[in-house]
């Protein structure tokens, strides 16, 4: 209340005279006083709104009356100026701001700016001016008269638009600007860390480092993540050494790992990578970075990341142009998976074959020797490297048995459970795949496949009941025996039953079953198989336990010998001497035996044991002289070996003299202590 009883006096007060009227009378008075003369000149100046001695606002010809008439500021100097000005506006404290003005500047133009009317906001600060005499009203009627004054919108005012924000500049949440600087930073000791792993990995650590990547694949995004190590993976492996087999087997595996750990579409992204990598390698016609990864897709398909799907397809668009690094391409992948290939695809296998066969009669027809354009030993070794592969002949090289240790980890983190089905290589490099594409591929295989795969299940199923009723037979009492019996009759080839055997993962100590349905088989079959001594010699190789379970089934089937028939016996008896040839085991197995004691040895058993050590003879001396010196340097078997001695002597070398020479090289080797002659 008391406010408005103010604001009413004031403007009663205001009301009782104008501002013109003060003027007036002011102007009648002889002694107006240079404060009230400044006082007022500033009112009307402010009230007239007077800028650069000029009203503000329309010309309407009035400018005109007030060009002859003098100003105080005309008579200041050029600093003087400056410093009223500095002064006015350092004195001011609150300002208050207009946006959106336009202000006309001393050039003419018009610009769209803030404009801040500054001035004395505090009576007190006006006294003190006015209070320093002359200099002190001049300079503050100065700081007046020198402000910009702010022009009116009027018809011929042209508004400027504010300049466009570039489209470069994206939107940032706020809870995100504070570590916007360090996602650089941590982008770099992210790949740094991935890239020390990876330097590190081998076929020793391949799983403790595996799980450390997986820590670092679930720390940070997943998409990040992911891409990081996919180009990491490719740098290392395309930038790698020439033809080394065993770094791209070890990356494939890290792979196949990280993809049961972490899920498929990381292995799905890798390889579409891989692929896109792969093409333009090709078009470079870099040889080097090419087969690197192509003996990386290679691995991967054999880790089963891919079905051979993939693969078929790759070959088959290699074969239409059949060029050098064509040929080069298709070498490395046959001589690092051509049996595998053929094992999971004999059909595709086939038109792969046929393919290349019309290519070469294309290429033998456009060329005007008959001979091809390209290298011709190439070429040669190409073709003579498919037919090894369709007659089943496995080359030297070729030994996927040295990966026993990444196969045995891989099978228990059952990676063949997230295989990815169906994939084609038009669809990796294809721009406009997005989603989940990988299952889309899938799923179209499936499809497409039904009736096969129903056909071929159908087929298997009666099979599989044909050999459980065989296994009955045979006394396969127990679901573990007879699982590894279907394995085992059902398998392609030694290696095929080894993979197999593996990957039933038996609980407990069921694996030892394995060795004597083995050696059930064996001796049950007509004619002797050295399948199964192969494949025991594997599992022995692969497992130590597997050692000790066929010893202990060797002396049990010992003490059967009497009871035993002799087409049984016969294949016994080959049976040992092949995996003493072998040295898988050794002639301390015999121990048990008692070849010494005379009341042991029934005819039976002298015939059997007599067939063992005539098998042995049949070998060349290097490896007779081997399998009896691995006995020799042994004091716990000497007694062992004097019943050796006299056992051949009076049972095999008095009945074939012919053994005389090998049963010499025995005993040199029995009274000798040299090196073994591998």
């Amino acid at each position: 209340m008391v406010v408005k009883m103010v604001k009413r006096k004031r403007g009663s007060e205001r009301n009782s005279k104008t501002g013109f009227e003060h003027f007036l009378e002011m102007d009648m008075q002889k002694n107006i006083t240079a404060k009230d003369d400044l006082k007022w000149e500033r009112k009307l100046a402010k009230k007239l709104r007077v800028k650069e001695g000029k009203l503000w606002g329309v010309d309407d010809g009035i400018n005109s009356l007030f060009e002859e008439i003098p100003s105080v500021v005309d008579s200041l100097g050029e600093g003087e100026i400056l410093e009223a000005q500095k002064f006015s506006l350092g004195s001011s404290v609150k300002k208050r701001k207009k946006p959106g003005l336009v202000v006309e500047t001393s050039s003419g133009d018009v610009a769209l700016e803030h404009v801040s009317i500054k001035m004395c906001s505090s009576k007190k600060h006006e006294k003190e001016l006015l209070e320093q005499g002359p200099e002190g009203e001049m300079a503050h009627m100065v700081a007046i008269r020198v402000a910009k004054p702010v022009k009116t919108f009027g018809p011929e005012v042209v508004m400027e638009k504010a300049p466009a924000l570039e489209e470069s500049i994206k939107y940032k949440a706020p809870y995100l600007r504070s570590c916007a600087g360090n996602e650089l930073e941590e982008y770099h000791q992210i790949q740094r860390q991935i890239r020390g792993l990876l330097n590190r990995l081998s076929e020793s650590n391949l799983e403790s480092i595996t799980k450390e990547m997986v820590t670092i694949f679930h720390s940070v995004d997943r998409g990040v993540s992911s891409q990081i190590i996919t180009e990491e993976v490719l740098a290392s492996c395309s930038g790698g050494q020439r033809g080394n087999e065993q770094y791209a087997a070890v990356f494939a595996a890290f792979v196949a790992g990280m993809a049961y750990l972490v899920g498929n579409d990381f292995s799905a992204e890798l390889v579409a990578s891989l692929a896109k990598s792969f093409e333009d390698e090709y078009l470079r016609n870099e040889e080097l970075s090419l087969r690197n990864l192509t003996l990386l897709l290679s691995y991967l398909y054999i880790f089963n990341v891919f079905t051979s799907d993939l693969i078929y397809d790759l070959l088959i668009i290699l074969s239409k142009q059949l060029l050098e690094i064509d040929v080069s391409t298709i070498l490395t992948i046959l001589q690092c998976s051509g049996r595998k290939l053929r094992h999971d695809d004999p059909v595709a296998m086939k038109n792969f074959i046929l393919s290349v066969q019309n290519r070469m009669n294309e290429l033998k027809a456009t060329s005007e020797d008959g001979k091809s354009n390209i290298n011709n030993k190439r070429m040669e070794f190409m073709l003579e490297t498919i037919c090894n592969i369709k007659n089943n002949k496995k080359s030297p090289k070729e030994d996927t048995l040295q990966y026993a240790q990444i196969n045995k980890w891989l099978q228990k983190l059952r990676v063949e459970d997230i295989v990815i089905r169906g994939l084609k290589w038009s669809k990796l490099l294809d721009p406009d795949k997005s989603g989940h594409w990988w299952l889309s591929s899938n799923m179209a295989f499936l499809a497409d496949n039904a009736k096969e795969v129903a056909a071929r299940i159908e087929g298997e199923v009666l099979e599989v009941q044909k050999m459980l009723q065989l296994a009955a037979t045979l006394g396969m009492n127990t679901d573990a025996r007879r699982a590894i019996f279907c394995v085992i009759m059902t398998s392609v080839d030694v290696l095929d039953a080894f993979q197999k055997l593996l990957r039933l993962d038996l609980p407990g100590k069921q694996d030892r079953d394995i060795m004597r349905v083995i050696l059930i088989c064996c001796l049950r079959e007509e004619l002797f198989n050295k399948y199964y001594t192969i494949l025991a010699s594997h599992l022995c190789k692969h497992d130590k336990n597997q050692k000790y379970t066929l010893q202990y089934c060797l002396w049990d089937h010992f003490k059967r010998l009497e009871s035993m028939d002799p087409m049984t016996s016969l294949h016994l008896a080959r049976f040992v001497a092949e995996m003493l040839a072998s040295f898988t085991l050794s002639l301390a197995v015999l121990k048990t035996v008692g070849l010494s004691d005379s009341k042991q040895l029934t005819p039976t058993r002298i015939m059997h044991f007599r067939m063992i050590f005539e098998a042995i003879f049949k070998n060349p001396d290097r490896v007779v002289w081997n399998i009896f010196k691995r006995i020799a340097a042994t004091p716990e078997l000497e007694t062992l070996s004097n019943g050796i001695k006299l056992f051949i002597r009076e049972y095999v070398v008095s009945r074939n003299k012919g053994f005389a020479g090998k049963f010499k090289v025995a005993k040199r080797a029995l009274n000798s202590v040299e090196v073994l002659l591998y």
